[in-house]
């Protein structure tokens, strides 16, 4: 007797396994097309082939945050303010002046 639910799983399985195999080699194709420089950069962009571009329309949105006030990369931000060639200048600025 044939179990049909265990068939129908092991074909599911399948085709996503074909879809994967797919996708990983036409961006195989497109990396060796682009002629990456290196060995990772090819690995690289199989690995992200998995990945889709947003849409216009899609936004990327933390409901916890409020949309004004997203710092993307805060860690330079604060490293920015603390040692920018600015502020350093104006902390001795009369070092300058004095002379």
């Amino acid at each position: 007797m044939i179990n049909f639910d265990i068939l129908e799983e092991e074909l599911e399985k399948a085709i996503v396994a074909d879809e994967k195999y797919q996708r990983e080699n036409d961006a195989k194709f497109r990396a060796v097309e682009q002629k990456v420089a290196t060995y990772d950069e090819f690995r690289d962009i199989v690995k992200a082939s998995h990945l889709k571009p947003l849409e216009k329309t899609e936004k990327i949105v933390d409901p916890n945050l409020s949309q004004k006030n997203v710092i993307w990369n805060s860690v330079a931000k604060k490293n920015y303010e603390k040692s920018s060639p600015y502020n350093e200048w104006k902390k001795n600025k009369k070092h300058f002046t004095e002379t």
